[in-house]
């Protein structure tokens, strides 16, 4: 995308709708649009927008990872207190009965305290695998934001020829 916006840049077709279709197209569109919106104002100020967009770019990258973080979270601990209530109705049944008693009472506990244990890690194991792979994805995607601006500044300013 930067060679593309250089050739653009060379040619002097850099006007205002082509920087907001650049800027509407990807994230990384949206970064190097605020950049060169910026570009007359000298390499540090086109630096700091660029910086400041890429930021807001990362935070909305990274929107649903808290939430799914969360759910990961507290899934198994959900099913913990599954299992401890299902428990206290063991206990509560031994208690009640005077005994051991019916085991038909006492396997309902234990079932119960199972299924909710089982439940809890069944959302647990996904949201983890997920929430990790989804914040390694960001954050390749932001490093690779991050050379591609800088790409494009050295080029507009003069201090880098290639891409």
């Amino acid at each position: 995308m930067v060679s593309q916006v250089w050739n653009l840049a060379k040619a002097k077709k850099l006007d205002a709708m082509t920087l907001k279709h650049l800027k509407d197209s990807s994230p990384l569109g949206a970064i190097l649009a605020t950049g060169l919106m910026s570009r007359s104002m000298g390499r540090e100020v086109m630096k700091e927008s660029i910086a400041e967009s890429g930021r807001q770019v990362a935070h909305k990258l990274e929107r649903f990872l808290n939430t799914l973080g969360t759910i990961a979270t507290i899934a198994p601990l959900l099913g913990l207190l599954g299992t401890v209530l299902g428990m206290i109705k063991v206990f509560s049944a031994i208690v009640s009965n005077h005994g051991v008693g019916d085991p038909s009472v006492l396997a309902g506990g234990i079932s119960e305290a199972l299924i909710t244990t089982a439940a809890g890690l069944a959302v647990a194991i996904p949201c983890v695998i997920f929430h990790r792979y989804f914040d390694g994805l960001v954050d390749s995607y932001v490093i690779g934001m991050e050379e591609e601006s800088i790409k494009l500044i050295e080029v507009i300013h003069g201090t880098r020829e290639e891409l």
